[in-house]
């Protein structure tokens, strides 16, 4: 069995190419992809060279942990049926590249004990299920804090703002430098930061991934306040002592999500609770990946890029 994959061969090196796949078991599923999305966070380190080293990275790579499709082949452990649609968190099913992610092919085998049932009328939006996730993981909890002001306005950032309304807690203020991004919110106020003169703020989640950020936001945070560092960050980490000192500052680093996370966020999807409308702003073919691939990383207007296995030729 073979399949058509976006295949990163080197840094910067992308292109859609013909793999074979490993035989699905028992346990597997067979899933023909319908959507993958692009991540600006850890796909683009790997893009561009800049990932550290990480337990299975290697060239060539198969990129995506986005993605969604229906089952079209199911192995007789695993409880579904064909015709069933479901999110996939990537696949490592490839024999001739690395699936660290592997989730962007037009067909993937994976662990059925890996996927996730979703309605299939979600559409492409069924491909941000992870990412609403990841947001969810990052609040959700004991001793976990509902952020009072969020730190960009990408497509974390505003699902950060979005599950603190569904959470029934106050709106968030958020921050972002780029006039372009600043539309778009859903109840909650976007501001720059020059124009926020509030420093007592409980728990600042930083979702752009700008480490030298640090030291403003313990300025902004009131006396035993949090930061939480929700994007991935790849040079070392510092802060100035004494002002953290001070303010007895807590810093609190959000990992990727669990099991429970990705349940819990699709019952409040499916509820209607949280909204994924309005975060994809471009589509592409995955004929076109290299473009796609570099407007994601480049473009400040592409909050998050959808590659249509449906569309392709």
């Amino acid at each position: 069995m073979h399949t058509d994959a976006i295949v990163l061969s080197g840094p910067k090196q992308i292109a859609l190419t013909k793999l074979k796949l490993n035989e699905p078991g028992p346990n597997d599923l067979v899933i023909d992809i319908k959507h993958s999305g692009i991540s600006t966070g850890t796909e683009k380190l790997f893009w561009s060279g800049q990932m550290p080293p990480f337990p299975g990275m290697g060239y060539p790579l198969v990129p995506g942990y986005e993605a969604a499709g229906e089952v079209v082949e199911a192995g007789r452990n695993t409880g579904f049926h064909p015709g069933e649609y479901v999110f996939v968190p990537g696949a490592n099913c490839y024999e001739e590249a690395f699936g660290l992610f592997g989730g962007s092919a037009r067909r993937v085998i994976s662990e059925a004990s890996r996927v996730t049932r979703i309605d299939p009328s979600h559409g492409p939006e069924g491909a941000l299920l992870a990412l609403a996730a990841t947001a969810r993981h990052a609040m959700a909890g004991l001793n976990k804090t509902v952020p009072d002001l969020i730190v960009g306005h990408g497509v974390l950032g505003r699902l950060l703002a979005r599950l603190t309304i569904a959470a029934g807690a106050p709106a968030p203020t958020v921050w972002e430098i780029d006039a372009d991004r600043r539309s778009g919110a859903m109840g909650y106020d976007v501001v720059h930061p020059d124009e926020d003169t509030r420093r007592d703020y409980t728990a600042i989640y930083d979702a752009s991934g700008n480490g030298e950020l640090l030291n403003s936001l313990v300025g902004r945070i009131a006396k035993g306040g949090e930061i939480v560092l929700a994007g991935f960050y790849t040079k070392p980490l510092s802060f100035a002592f004494p002002p953290a000192f001070m303010k007895e500052a807590r810093f609190r680093i959000a990992a990727e999500w669990e099991a429970d996370d990705l349940t819990s966020t699709r019952a409040l999807v499916e509820s209607g609770a949280l909204s994924l409308v309005g975060l994809i702003t471009h589509t592409a073919t995955p004929q076109d990946a290299d473009a796609a691939y570099r407007q994601a990383f480049d473009d400040p207007a592409c909050l998050k890029m959808i590659l249509d296995w449906e569309q392709s030729a």
